[in-house]
């Protein structure tokens, strides 16, 4: 694992302590509750790969999925491990032209910012697949789809849910994720690619906050609000990247469209509350503060919650014209993945992918 504090543009160490902070404990963390959670979720997650393959129709290319549950620290320091690979590149690239207090000033100002970040989601999260895979790193801490065992209790007490069922239920939607990406040959790589490519048109130019500016006015003359698209990232980002980011909206909305029909379809013998569970989530993502709200929509996170409602509208959709075998047309290269505007606007896709069944 990367050296947590090593680097000018992130205080990695910093983002950890900040993080550890706002996340705090849940009362049930270390109660008798968690006990055989790690037990449940390998048993449930085995379950899972066998009700999801058979639903989505193919199956991963990689062996049995791994489970690990963790509490919101350990969360925590697996995504900023993961951001360390991830930004590697970019960052000794910035990190050259960086010396002096300014950069160390820098580096500690984006360590907190990511820190109070990774914090706050760690408090919501319930799993969470990782797909980020490196050949020079173990294994062994690779390739896992994590549960955040204090906040599954913290629901599962909240609303009285069966333990077996909303364990099940949540390890459908992670495993799902990661049936995508190790059965679809070419997809783990197409989205890495996207990312990088992101990550590699990144340029602290001066000049593109006059251009978000001058979208934050384009945005109130249309009454249309600028940070809907992905937010403030997306007022920074250049036409080349808006481009990418497109792909990888269009792209996640299916993913994670994908993710939440399969949760509710596979398994309903063994899930039947599945639509409650459903249900309680949706109402918790809408009980949010004026703040939370304000934070979700500044930092791109409540366009991607968007995504689940928007993928699953595509979808159904999609298989209404031609069930589960026409949306897998998807899935079976890159150039038949939906933009993110074909993703509300479904029959544009269809008129692309199967013309003859567009009427």
């Amino acid at each position: 694992m990367t050296d947590p504090g090593a680097g000018n543009s992130i205080d990695w160490a910093l983002a950890q302590r900040v993080a550890g902070r706002i996340s705090g404990t849940d009362p049930f963390a270390a109660s008798y509750h968690a006990l055989g959670m790690e037990a449940d979720f390998e048993r449930l997650t085995a379950e899972a790969q066998v009700y999801v393959e058979a639903e989505v129709g193919f199956s991963s290319l990689e062996g049995p999925a791994r489970a690990r549950v963790v509490d919101r620290n350990d969360w925590v320091g697996a995504n900023v491990a993961s951001y360390q690979r991830l930004l590697r590149p970019v960052l000794e690239r910035l990190e050259e032209g960086m010396v002096g207090p300014v950069a160390a000033l820098s580096g500690k100002f984006a360590g907190a910012e990511l820190g109070a970040l990774l914090g706050w989601m760690s408090t919501k999260v319930l799993g969470q697949y990782d797909l980020l895979v490196l050949e020079d790193e173990d294994p062994d801490e690779q390739d896992l789809v994590y549960y955040v065992g204090p906040n599954i209790l913290a629901l599962e007490k909240r609303h009285g849910f069966p333990p077996e069922q909303f364990r099940l239920w949540v390890a459908l939607h992670e495993v799902t994720h990661r049936t995508q990406f190790t059965g679809v040959p070419w997809l783990r790589e197409y989205f890495l690619g996207l990312v990088s490519g992101l990550v590699d048109m990144a340029d602290p130019d001066p000049a593109k906050f006059f251009q978000a500016i001058g979208r934050v006015a384009e945005g109130l003359r249309t009454r249309r609000n600028p940070l809907d698209d992905g937010g403030v990232a997306a007022l920074f980002a250049s036409p080349q990247q808006r481009e990418v980011m497109d792909k990888v909206g269009g792209l996640m909305s299916l993913l994670e469209g994908h993710g939440d029909v399969t949760m509710d379809r596979a398994a309903l013998d063994r899930v039947p509350q599945a639509d409650r569970f459903a249900r309680a989530l949706r109402a918790r993502r809408r009980e949010l503060s004026t703040g939370a709200r304000l934070l979700q929509r500044l930092i791109g996170l409540e366009a991607k919650l968007n995504q689940y409602e928007q993928g699953e509208k595509f979808i159904e959709a999609v298989e209404k014209v031609g069930g589960p075998a026409l949306l897998n047309r998807a899935f079976e290269a890159p150039e038949n993945l939906p933009t993110q505007a074909e993703i509300t606007n479904p029959d544009v896709w269809l008129a692309r992918i199967e013309p003859a069944l567009v009427t």
